[in-house]
């Protein structure tokens, strides 16, 4: 995998070994962020991180700060081995469960321009609910939501739909505050 564009663009990123992660492809992750438009100065959270790709390649368009969220101790490992290599400074890798990181986030206020949430395809209806009650917390003002998910399922927030577009296996749907 390689970082798409911005400062780091053609660096090549390591992934969790295994079958645990499913990193966004490069395919995948450059169409997110055409739809998203510049992240200048963005404060990004990555839910479900994996790898962090999605992260690391906002941080590589000029995100200012990214906060990862991944439960799987060796894929955090190898998101911070990504963030050293790259060089890439403004990030905070929290290792535990996402409903748990989400609320600690919600009760400290912090909100985020952009919200990247990439749930193992086979465990997006048991996180659905949790997502839908703190997302929209979680948003900032003008922020925007990105859930990829396996291409069939739509995922339903109580945000409003921006778009929702299929590539290959997966689903990128996009939600505004």
């Amino acid at each position: 995998m390689r970082i798409v564009a911005g400062s780091r663009k053609g660096h090549r990123i390591a992934a969790p070994k295994g079958v645990v992660t499913r990193p966004t492809s490069d395919r995948v992750r450059e169409a997110v962020f055409n739809i998203v438009g510049p992240v200048d100065g963005a404060s990004v959270l990555d839910v479900f991180a994996g790898s962090g790709a999605l992260g690391l390649e906002a941080l590589s368009r000029g995100a200012a700060r990214c906060t990862f969220v991944e439960r799987d101790r060796a894929a955090c490992r190898v998101i911070k081995e990504n963030l050293e290599k790259l060089r890439l400074t403004g990030a905070v890798v929290l290792c535990r469960d996402a409903e748990r990181a989400l609320r600690e986030e919600v009760a400290r206020g912090h909100r985020f321009d952009l919200v990247l949430v990439d749930a193992p395809y086979d465990e997006w209806e048991r996180h659905e609910a949790v997502l839908a009650e703190l997302l929209p917390a979680l948003l900032g003002e003008d922020g925007l939501a990105v859930i990829e998910t396996e291409q069939r399922v739509e995922p339903e927030l109580p945000l409003a739909l921006v778009t929702s577009r299929r590539y290959g296996s997966a689903r990128i749907t996009v939600f505004s505050q």
